[in-house]
């Protein structure tokens, strides 16, 4: 049984209830609805569009990336699972080292950022069983915690996990971008691959690099004020741990997609927010739980996935998921 799907301008009270009250802890879960109806975003989601289940009852659903054919293929707990554009669910890979984040290259390799404890390592997983080890480590040292990545149209691969951002190149060494985010999270590309997006959980501010010709960064700079913020001393952990922000996903027009505790918050290229799609749902631990992740799938790519809490979620926009790559 699942707690409803909330709206975020619902989220603090409900919060304040589901937390506060034994009574309502011990009462019977209701069932999460089937769908939501979400505001109008200008260009992004048209006035009426309802946000739609897609899927219940998975462990873990996280890494979500859109495949070629137009499905999706998500991490679930120790597995990859593929929905396609009807929503038939299947297993693509049964033993994934615990992969987290997921993206394509050129060659159409699932690339993933595994997390196997003493086994981290970024590299290919493929439905045969066959697995190629792109990186395992960093200056020697083995990676700690790894989350999340993006791959870009070159192979070149762009990842984080708890201690920094990274850059693989193709067939390359790793290299740190970022070694000062504290809790870094999602990362993404821009349309054009220019510009880099990184996620930090424990700040205000969503970072970008301008991306050089060679793959390297420069230009750190606060890109946008997320909405959802820490709040210090909350009794809801959601709340007062982090902000929330965890994976991305990016449109045609250079929209930056954010899950965090508001929901999925969406910029504009300038770092302007446009509003928030109201994706904080209820979990199997009877608590509010935020989305974890985005990604765009269908045919057209004009269907945003989130995932979160075991659930899988959808809602048809007016913009469209580069092309190209999966994220």
């Amino acid at each position: 049984m699942k707690t409803p799907f909330f709206c975020p301008a619902l989220v603090a009270s409900a919060v304040l209830v589901l937390s506060g009250a034994s009574a309502a802890q011990n009462a019977p879960r209701p069932q999460a609805p089937t769908e939501i109806v979400a505001p109008a975003i200008p260009g992004v989601i048209a006035s009426g569009t309802t946000i739609q289940l897609v899927k219940s009852g998975f462990r873990r659903t996280e890494g979500p990336v859109g495949a070629p054919d137009g499905s999706i293929l998500f991490t679930d707990a120790g597995k990859i699972t593929k929905i396609d554009a009807r929503g038939n669910v299947s297993t693509y890979v049964e033993k994934s080292n615990d992969a987290n984040g997921l993206g394509f290259d050129s060659k159409g390799r699932l690339i993933a950022v595994q997390r196997l404890p003493k086994n981290e390592k970024v590299g290919v997983l493929d439905p045969s069983g066959t697995e190629v080890i792109l990186a395992d480590s960093i200056d020697g040292k083995p990676f700690s915690r790894l989350n999340d990545l993006v791959v870009g149209r070159n192979d070149r691969i762009y990842f984080t996990d708890e201690n920094g951002v990274y850059y693989l190149p193709s067939g390359g060494k790793v290299t740190t971008i970022d070694p000062v985010i504290a809790n870094p999270n999602g990362v993404m590309l821009s349309p054009d691959e220019k510009i880099l997006y990184a996620n930090d959980k424990d700040g205000q501010y969503v970072i970008a690099y301008d991306v050089a010709a060679d793959g390297t960064v420069r230009n750190r700079r606060n890109f946008a004020k997320y909405k959802s913020v820490r709040i210090p001393g909350h009794k809801d952990p959601l709340l007062n741990e982090d902000n929330g922000a965890d994976g991305m996903a990016m449109d045609t027009e250079g929209r930056l997609y954010i899950a965090t505790n508001a929901g999925v918050e969406v910029f504009s290229p300038k770092g302007d927010l446009l509003g928030v799609i109201p994706a904080v749902f209820g979990g199997e631990q009877n608590d509010l739980q935020k989305p974890q992740n985005v990604t765009f799938g269908g045919p057209d790519r004009k269907t945003l996935y989130m995932v979160g809490a075991g659930l899988v979620f959808k809602v048809q926009t007016l913009a469209q998921g580069v092309q190209g790559r999966g994220k």
